[in-house]
C-alpha cells in the first residue's frame, strides 16, 4: 500500500514574491470575488525597493529568529550613527535591568511611534525594523528616504520585551504580558511605552507582532501570513477620525502585500479590550495599526515575512509623509476575512495505538509545535477519535501502528529517551516523541517523531512493499 501525505496549506507563495505590482482580478481563486472592491497596484517604487533588498537592504546576522535581545542590539547599533540621522536614547529599563531603547530619525512633523516585540518570541517585527535602519541610514538619496526625512519623525522603540526575547516566550520576566498591561501599567516595559507616547504625542503607530501559523483567512484552508487591524477606541466599535486615518493606513499597506500574499491577508478580531495597548492608544488619539506576522509554510525562520514586512511598512510610511492614504476606501481593509480557525500543526489520522502493557486501540494523535513552522517542540494535544479535525499537516496512518519512543521492543526499547518513571506515554500534554511502525513492537519504522521533525525526513517515506 502507499502512504499518503496531505499538506495543508496549498504551495509556499514565494514564487510570487517577483515583486510585479499588479491589480486584484476575480480570476484568481486566491483573490476577492467581483464583488469585492478592487485593490489598486502599489506605488511604482516598491517593486524596485523589493528587487533591492536581499542584496542591498537585508541586514545579516538575523537569519534565525531566536536572536537574543544583546544579538539584536549588536547588529541594530551600527546602523544608527548619528551622522546617519540617528538619536539614540534610554526609554527605560526592562525588569532584569535591560535597556529599552529609544530610536529617533526625521525633522518632519507627522510623528510615529513603531515598537516591537512587546512579546519576547514574536520577533519578525524587529528583523524588519532592522532592514529599514539601514535603508533610512545608508540610502539617504532614495527619493523615500529624502521624503520620510522631510517630512515624518519616526521612533522607534524595538525589541521591548527584552527579558522575554532573552527566553524566547510571551511574556515578561514578571510573567506579564504587556501587551495587556497598558490600562495598570505594572511592569516597566509598558510604563516605558506609555511614558514615551506622552511625551511625543504621535499621529500614527504601529504595534508590531506575530500571530500563531495555524489561523486561517476566514472560512478557508488558506494560512493567513500577515493580519492587519485598525483597532476600535471603546465597545462600540465605531470610527472617530483617529480610527480612520488608521484604517487607511491599513489599507495602503494591504495594497502593498496583495501582490504577493493575496487571499492569505486578513483582520484581526476588532473587540475592544480595555488592556491592550492598541486599543488605547487610538482611544489616547494615535492612529495605531496592529500587524500580526502568521507563517507561510516553508519559512520556518520567517525571512520571508520579515521581507513582507519591511515593504509594507516602508509603503505605510510614505503613505504618512505623501498624505497617501487620505480617502483610501475603507472596503480595502473591512472587506478583508477575519482571522478564522487556528488549525493545530500536525494530525496522525487512522493509526493503532500500541503503548506498552496496554490494549492496541485505533485512535488518530494530534500534535502542536512550540515553533510550528520549523516543526520544533511537539507536544500531543488531543488522543482519540478526531475525525473532521483539520490541521496543517495529515498524515494517513492507516495500517500503521503509533509506538511511543522507548517502548516496544525495537532499535531504541531502554534507551532511556523518555526518562519520566514508567513506561513512555501517549497522552495529551506528553511530549510527542513516537514512531509509525508497520509492527506493534516497533521494529520496523516507517517514520520518527522525536519531539521535532527531522528536516532531512520530514514526512513518512514511501517504502518498497508498504
Amino acid at each position: 500500500m502507499r502512504f499518503p501525505v496531505r499538506l495543508y496549506p496549498l504551495a509556499l507563495l514565494l514564487a510570487a514574491m517577483a515583486g510585479t505590482a499588479c491589480a486584484t482580478t476575480s480570476a484568481d481563486p486566491d483573490r476577492p470575488g467581483p464583488d469585492a472592491t478592487p485593490v489598486p497596484a502599489p506605488p511604482a517604487w516598491l517593486a524596485g525597493l523589493e528587487r533591492r533588498y536581499d542584496r542591498d537592504l537585508r541586514v545579516p546576522g538575523l537569519e534565525t529568529r531566536t536572536f537574543s535581545p544583546e544579538q539584536w542590539w549588536e547588529v541594530a547599533m551600527p546602523l544608527l550613527a548619528d551622522d546617519r540621522g540617528f538619536t539614540v536614547e534610554d526609554a527605560g529599563r526592562s525588569a532584569e535591568g535591560r535597556p529599552l531603547r529609544h530610536i529617533a530619525w526625521g525633522e518632519g512633523g507627522a510623528r510615529v511611534l513603531l515598537w516591537s516585540q512587546m512579546h519576547g518570541d514574536e520577533s519578525t517585527a524587529s528583523m524588519a525594523l532592522a532592514d529599514l535602519f539601514r535603508l533610512l541610514g545608508e540610502y539617504p538619496d532614495h527619493p523615500l528616504v529624502e521624503r520620510l526625512r522631510r517630512r515624518t519623525s519616526l521612533h522607534f522603540l524595538p525589541v521591548m520585551n527584552p527579558d522575554g526575547a532573552a527566553r524566547f516566550q510571551r511574556r515578561n520576566a514578571q510573567g506579564i504580558d504587556i501587551n495587556r498591561d497598558a490600562r495598570a501599567l505594572a511592569s516597566p516595559e509598558a510604563r516605558a511605552l506609555k511614558s514615551l507616547r506622552d511625551r511625543l504625542q504621535p499621529e500614527f503607530g504601529f504595534n508590531l507582532h506575530d500571530q500563531r501559523v495555524g489561523y486561517r483567512a476566514g472560512d478557508s484552508e488558506r494560512g493567513v501570513a500577515i493580519a492587519l487591524l485598525a483597532p476600535p477606541y471603546d465597545a462600540s466599535g465605531g470610527i472617530d477620525p483617529v480610527r480612520a486615518r488608521a484604517i487607511e493606513v491599513a489599507a495602503v499597506m494591504r495594497t502593498a502585500l496583495e501582490p504577493y500574499i493575496a487571499g492569505r491577508i486578513a483582520r484581526w478580531d476588532d473587540s475592544f479590550n480595555p488592556r491592550a495597548f492598541g486599543d488605547l492608544m487610538t482611544q489616547w488619539g494615535t492612529s495605531t495599526v496592529l500587524v500580526e506576522s502568521g507563517g507561510i509554510e516553508g519559512d520556518p525562520q520567517k525571512q520571508a515575512l520579515r521581507k513582507l514586512n519591511f515593504l509594507a511598512l516602508a509603503a505605510a510610511l510614505d503613505a504618512i509623509a505623501s498624505g497617501g492614504h487620505r480617502g483610501m476606501p475603507h472596503a480595502l481593509y473591512a472587506d478583508l476575512p477575519e482571522n478564522g480557525k487556528d488549525w493545530p500543526d500536525l494530525l496522525v489520522q487512522g493509526g493503532i495505538l500500541a503503548a506498552p502493557g496496554l490494549p492496541a486501540a485505533r485512535a488518530d494523535l494530534l500534535v502542536r509545535f512550540e515553533q510550528p513552522l520549523a516543526g520544533r517542540g511537539g507536544r500531543i494535544a488531543d488522543v482519540g477519535d478526531l475525525a473532521g479535525t483539520r490541521a496543517r499537516r495529515v498524515i494517513d496512518a492507516s495500517g500503521l501502528f503509533i509506538v511511543p519512543i522507548g517502548g516496544g521492543t525495537g532499535p531504541d526499547a531502554g534507551s532511556g529517551f523518555d526518562d519520566t518513571p514508567g513506561p513512555p506515554r501517549i497522552a495529551p500534554g506528553e511530549p510527542a516523541r513516537i514512531h509509525l511502525s508497520r509492527d506493534p513492537q516497533g521494529r520496523d519504522i516507517v517514520w520518527t517523531l522525536a519531539e521535532d521533525i527531522d528536516p532531512a525526513h520530514p514526512y513518512p517515506a514511501v517504502a518498497d512493499g508498504l
